[in-house]
């Protein structure tokens, strides 16, 4: 069956059911359900050369990714690449991930712009002043930031609010009677590890606490750098009482280092790790604070695409997420 046909069976235009088969938003979600559930009773199966030519579109989104320790065994970054998947396959269109090296980034960026292998990009670790943003900005390939930064271009861009979470993490210890909490972080050139951690120093001083520079480690984004940076801190002539693992891959590391110190985890030493932890890496109940539903934020992202491909300025495509603090056994 082709579309015309199909279209005919229906009693609609063709223009209506190509629409409602590509996920067209103007397509109420009654008439796109009618249309898919007769596409599949009709056994119905798009042309794809056909769409592409006559769309002049891809029907492909991509992902540059930039691979570093650890990144496969992610399962948070895994399952928001499962849920973009699943909003692309539920419009018959698809997502390709590059692997590249750190240094030739920006390179795949403008190869990727200049060929037009893909109908928009998703950026994802977004930097304080990011060039792929600012280049992406200039160019006019769609894309969408996961995270912000502050390039001044206006762009699309999904986040959580990190200066929220990381208030509602201080602000938990300190409830406990914690003064001395150190800070764990990612580089610090990650814009999210930089609003943790401004976050993180702005709390303490509100509540008339001065950041101890010794407490404060960065550059710790892996299980091998929040273990290292852990001992750092058990080594230290009065180590903290707390600690905040600004990232959920240094705080397996973070954690691990604490089992192997035989220090008794929220009794000697309380942590909160940023990010959901996988009970069989820890063992341990932890406390965190969690990015809700990331297979969402997968599929928001993709629908926040093509909103922009469809003339939604980027302006109007800026959304922020709130974190929420999940309590557990670590913490007392």
């Amino acid at each position: 069956m082709n579309l015309k046909s199909l279209a005919q069976n229906l009693g609609i235009s063709e223009t209506t059911v190509s629409r409602a088969l590509n996920g067209y938003p103007e397509v109420s979600a009654r008439t796109r359900q009618r249309v898919l559930e007769a596409a599949e009773q009709f056994g119905y199966r798009p042309n794809p050369m056909a769409r592409s030519l006559a769309s002049g579109r891809t029907n492909v989104i991509g992902i540059i990714h930039a691979l570093i320790a650890n990144d496969l065994a992610d399962p948070m970054f895994m399952q928001i690449v499962g849920g973009m998947v699943e909003a692309l396959e539920g419009r018959q269109m698809d997502l390709i991930m590059a692997p590249v090296s750190p240094e030739n980034e920006l390179r795949a960026y403008k190869h990727m712009v200049k060929e037009r292998r893909v109908d928009g990009l998703i950026v994802g670790r977004t930097k304080l002043y990011d060039e792929r943003v600012a280049y992406l900005a200039k160019h006019g390939l769609p894309f969408v930031a996961h995270g912000r930064t502050r390039v001044n271009e206006p762009h699309a861009w999904f986040d959580y609010d990190n200066e929220s979470g990381m208030r509602v993490a201080v602000e938990h210890l300190l409830a406990y009677g914690h003064q001395r909490i150190a800070l764990m972080s990612a580089p610090l050139e990650m814009n999210f590890a930089r609003q943790r951690f401004d976050s993180f120093q702005s709390v303490m001083r509100d509540a008339g606490l001065q950041p101890n520079p010794d407490y404060l480690k960065d550059n710790s984004n892996d299980r091998r750098g929040g273990y290292a940076a852990m001992q750092q801190l058990l080594a230290s002539s009065a180590p903290p009482s707390a600690v905040i693992v600004d990232n959920h891959m240094a705080g397996v590391g973070a954690m691990r280092a604490l089992l192997d110190a035989g220090i008794a985890i929220g009794k000697q030493m309380s942590i909160i790790v940023w990010g959901k932890m996988e009970d069989s890496l820890a063992g341990y109940n932890v406390t965190t604070i969690e990015q809700p539903n990331p297979d969402l934020a997968g599929k928001k992202m993709v629908e926040m695409l093509l909103a922009l491909q469809n003339g939604t300025p980027p302006s109007e495509l800026q959304v922020l997420w709130q974190p929420v603090l999940i309590a557990g056994e670590t913490v007392s």
